[in-house]
């Protein structure tokens, strides 16, 4: 199967929700997150949206792709390859149940690579004043996808670290996956794939089993970032961002390690990594920024 980077620059369709309170607040409970910021409705300011609730925002127009492409020729065959490779998300001010947002989309870069064909999306979420509220870029490799051409993008991505080269992790937190947390985190948050919920679905596709939502394994450490980094203040994050690497399978234990802390003027720099319970990395090249304000 082919595709072209001639499809960089494709806008899809707008896409407009409504935050509620019960979605914020599910999606906290999808990770055991129990930060005052997402559920204390009496606190001064109100509950806000946890950062990584960004991803639930936009997964409609990731799961229906084909009706929000303004293309008529993409390659729709592609599609049952893809697996998600990368994520980056910067927030330039909090979400708030009650609040109205609007999506605008496009095809980032489409870029080859060994196994196959990095995609990339970026979202660009508005409020009801058309005032930034977060981006995301969600990049898939679209695995034995031959990109045709030199490939288109790849300039205009952001920042993506490589983990700093360490001997021992400022802290670790080890965190025991639970059985039900694909399903947990699959009906809190709406963000549904087949490999994270049938068994069947997941062996015919070659895993093992069904396997835990990469989103959901990024949230867990962005849980522990803000609460042992920022005074577990979400409103501190101000960008976050990882490759996916390995599998997390339920039942078992993920550690999340600290790799290195840059405190500079402008802000904190973390370098973290996921690692599985066999030790290897599920998630690498996690990188996130804390403002000092």
């Amino acid at each position: 199967m082919n595709i072209s980077s001639t499809f960089v620059g494709t806008t899809l369709k707008e896409y407009r929700t409504r935050i509620t309170s019960r979605d914020t607040m599910n999606y906290a409970a999808a990770v055991d997150d129990n930060n005052p910021w997402y559920f204390d409705d009496e606190r001064n300011g109100g509950i806000v949206a946890p950062p990584m609730f960004s991803v639930a925002v936009t997964w409609p127009l990731i799961e229906n792709i084909l009706e929000y492409l303004e293309a008529d020729d993409f390659p729709a065959e592609v599609l049952p390859t893809i697996v998600h490779y990368t994520e980056h998300l910067e927030f330039h001010r909090p979400m708030s149940p009650g609040s109205t947002l609007t999506i605008k989309g496009t095809i980032a870069a489409i870029l080859p690579r060994p196994a196959g064909t990095h995609f990339v999306l970026r979202f660009d979420a508005f409020d009801k004043n058309a005032a930034p509220v977060f981006t995301e870029h969600f990049g898939v490799m679209m695995r034995g996808v031959t990109c045709t051409d030199g490939g288109r993008g790849e300039d205009d991505l952001p920042f993506a670290p490589e983990d700093p080269d360490i001997r021992e992790p400022l802290w670790q937190a080890k965190i025991h996956i639970d059985p039900l947390r694909p399903f947990t985190y699959d009906g809190c948050t709406r963000i549904f794939f087949p490999i994270h919920t049938s068994k069947q679905f997941a062996h015919m596709v070659g895993l093992p089993g069904i396997i835990l939502q990469g989103t959901a394994t990024l949230a867990y450490a962005t849980r522990e970032l803000i609460n042992r980094e920022a005074g577990m203040n979400p409103l501190a994050l101000m960008a976050l961002s990882c490759r996916f690497t390995g599998m997390v399978l339920p039942g078992t234990d993920i550690t999340v390690e600290l790799l290195e802390k840059d405190v500079r003027e402008d802000g904190t720099r973390l370098f973290f990594r996921v690692l599985n319970e066999e030790g290897q990395n599920a998630l690498r090249n996690g990188y996130a920024l804390l403002t000092h304000e």
